[in-house]
């Protein structure tokens, strides 16, 4: 892709808003906690410490909206203690030019790296430091530093306990998550009656586990109905699989058929119905003809062998599901054995050592986020810098800018860089011209304040556009309460912004992160992960250890985060205006064809793990080694721009002419699998055949 095809696609993508479903009333709590905040402090101490307050309600408020599983107060107490600590040292350092810049840049610094411990850790930690580049500009002393941290705390300590004392739509979030696996395990089942080999996103499996873990805490008050329909949700989708493929069930055409779709229709009725009632905490009303469908015993007398046993497994375990989703009175409790066993998630304390070991884990050259901890930092103090010898004052309008568009890929930077601009345009230019034309006093200007965070939060979610208008009339309103930056005019602000845009997407262009030449090595951990957990699930028929074995399951949970890095990298390259260094557009979408079919095959094996104690297949031990050893050569060959081989799995396979294994389903998948590894050999090599 070009650079201008690149910065189209992204200032398009910056400027989208998109139609979500809007949240008033969170909106409103948020909104409300700024406002007693503002009021009791501005009553109290006055306008300067009224602004410091705002800002520690404001940045708390929107912690609470972050995609995050950790408990609302939580998020909204830690942003509240960071924004204090980072406001307190910019405090005292302040009043000396050089320190405080030596100060931005380590606080920067480690603010890029935050971004290892994951998205919302990133975007509290960005938003710290642009808070502290406005707060420390505010007429203070040092004396008064501890002060001003202590209300900004203080506005975190109000949010927090609204959450608590106005709980709207608790658990909502874990609700919506395994809702959301059951939904679009019931589109699978649908889809799967016109394309018996249609592929699935297991993101929302992956994010109803992610939802599913919680602090001890959590877990005394979870309600049930949270607790156990997600495993159930991850043992009907290879059912679902094996019931609809014909390589392993029924013909394409005839009775069977039309039984499998009926049986599959059905299913998607019962797994919606019971998303309903988890998302909404109401009773699972059926439909009565999935029900019939699912109990006629005409299913036994059609069906023959695995595609007889996939309905039954698949009956059972619908009726689990529906049981489960039920909404009962008790919680899952906090004990680790019986009903109340639970994933465990770290409390924050206990997280720390965890997140050091992960910022450790990317100091070195090649690492995107060390990358983008240098650019931000550079970028930030460059901004100071310069937002400091123009001759529009306020000059913090430049690095906040840079800070708060930047992020570790280049297609987010540019976007919110010219989403940025474009809110700041429209919001700046109207509560200018509202501050210079109507002159509101404190009071009004708070009240216009705390009208654009409710609007802020509202639209949040639509668009950082749409969001950034109501932030930038919200800095406006706010420093016009204690007087600051009356006399500086829409056009300064505005050319500050653009000043800080700019270096933000001119700093990714010369030191940059690009995902494009690290796609093979994305999809050499695919293979390698894929093809492991193929080998387990073989392994199994060798050594059966029944449908629950911990080692396939640990195996399968690789594959998915692995193949799920892998689109997420796809998605980046796609808007780099990079070439593709070894991977064309064709290769990429072949490969990655290939490499979910072979997962899929293997997630059929699965489906008909034998159970503990049935007799062994011998040949399952030798298919099972050459898949490990192939996988791991093939990735390695991968890697280094190669064309992978697999002469240990087909050796293995041409072994079994003059005695293939006794087992139908192990035959024809050893068969499949090594047909989709030749695909993938295919489609790498055709484009190193092109470039």
């Amino acid at each position: 892709m070009s650079w201008l095809r690149a910065l189209k696609e992204t200032a398009r993508s910056g400027l989208t808003v998109e139609r979500r479903r809007l949240e008033p009333a969170i909106a409103a709590r948020g909104a409300l906690g700024l406002a007693l905040v503002v009021g009791f402090s501005l009553t109290l101490f006055g306008p300067s410490v009224a602004v410091s307050s705002a800002f520690g309600a404001f940045q708390a408020a929107i912690a609470t909206f972050q995609r995050s599983w950790r408990p609302r107060p939580t998020l909204a107490l830690a942003s509240g203690a960071s924004l204090a600590v980072s406001t307190f040292l910019g405090y005292l350092t302040g009043a000396h030019a050089v320190l405080f810049l030596a100060l931005l840049v380590l606080w920067t610094f480690l603010s890029g790296l935050a971004w290892a411990a994951g998205p919302t850790a990133g975007i509290i930690a960005s938003s710290n430091v642009a808070i502290m580049l406005v707060t420390v500009t505010l007429p203070t002393s040092v004396a008064a530093a501890a002060g001003h941290a202590a209300v900004i705390f203080a506005g975190g300590v109000v949010q927090a306990a609204l959450v608590v004392l106005l709980p709207v739509r608790r658990w909502g979030a874990q609700r919506d998550a395994l809702a959301d696996a059951l939904a679009a395990e019931a589109d699978y089942a649908r889809r799967l009656r016109h394309d018996p080999v249609a592929p699935f996103d297991p993101v929302p499996l992956m994010t109803a586990r992610s939802a599913a873990a919680v602090t001890p805490r959590q877990a005394r008050t979870r309600p049930a109905e949270l607790h156990g329909a997600r495993g159930l949700a991850e043992r009907i989708r290879p059912v679902l699989a094996s019931l609809a493929d014909p390589a392993v069930g029924v013909p394409e055409e005839g009775p069977q058929r039309a039984r499998v779709r009926e049986l599959l229709g059905a299913a998607g009725e019962v797994l919606d119905a019971a998303a309903h009632a988890i998302r909404h905490g109401e009773p699972v009303a059926l439909p009565p003809p999935a029900q019939a469908a699912l109990r006629t015993p005409d299913t036994a007398a059609i069906l023959r062998g695995p595609s007889r046993r996939a309905a039954l497994r698949l009956a059972a375990l619908l009726g689990d599901v529906v049981e489960t989703a039920e909404p009962r009175t008790e919680t899952t409790g906090a004990t680790g054995t019986g009903h109340g066993r639970h994933r465990p998630r770290p409390t924050l304390v206990a997280l720390a050592p965890v997140v050091l070991a992960q910022a450790r884990a990317e100091l070195r050259p090649d690492s995107p986020v060390l990358r983008h901890a240098v650019r931000v930092s550079a970028v930030t103090a460059a901004g100071y810098v310069l937002g400091g010898l123009l001759p529009f004052g306020h000059g913090y309008w430049a690095p906040m800018a840079s800070v708060m568009v930047m992020r570790p890929d280049f297609s987010q930077t540019y976007a919110r860089a010219v989403a940025r601009f474009g809110g700041t345009l429209v919001g700046v230019a109207l509560a200018t011209a509202v501050v210079q034309s109507a002159h509101p006093g404190t009071y009004l200007s708070g009240v216009l304040a705390v009208l654009c965070a409710f609007g802020m939060y509202l639209l949040m979610r639509t668009g950082y556009a749409a969001a950034q208008v109501f932030v930038s009339a919200y800095v406006v309103f706010l420093l016009g309460m204690v007087g600051a930056g009356l006399t500086q005019t829409v056009r300064d602000r505005v050319l500050l912004t653009l000043l800080g845009g700019l270096l933000a997407m001119l700093s990714y262009a010369v030191y940059p992160a690009w995902e494009t030449p690290r796609l093979r090595g994305r999809l050499a951990d695919w293979l390698a992960s894929v093809g492991a957990y193929a080998a387990v699930v073989t392994a199994r028929y060798a050594d059966p250890a029944g449908p629950a074995s911990p080692d396939v399951r640990e195996a399968l949970l690789r594959t998915r985060a692995a193949r799920v890095a892998w689109q997420e990298a796809v998605a980046r390259a796609t808007h780099e205006p990079v070439r593709h260094r070894g991977l064309s557009h064709a290769a990429v979408e072949q490969a990655e064809h290939a490499l979910a079919e072979f997962g899929r095959v293997a997630m059929l094996l699965e489906a008909h793990l034998p159970e503990r104690g049935a007799p062994p297949v011998p040949a399952a031990a030798a298919l099972a080694e050459a898949l490990r050893r192939s996988a791991e050569r093939g990735a390695k060959e991968v890697r280094e721009r190669g064309e992978p081989h697999w002469e240990d799995l087909r050796e293995t396979i041409a072994a079994w002419s003059a005695a293939p294994p006794d087992h139908f389903l192990l035959d024809k998948g050893a068969a499949l699998l090594l047909s989709c590894l030749e695909e993938l050999t295919t489609a790498l090599t055709e484009s190193s055949r092109r470039h």
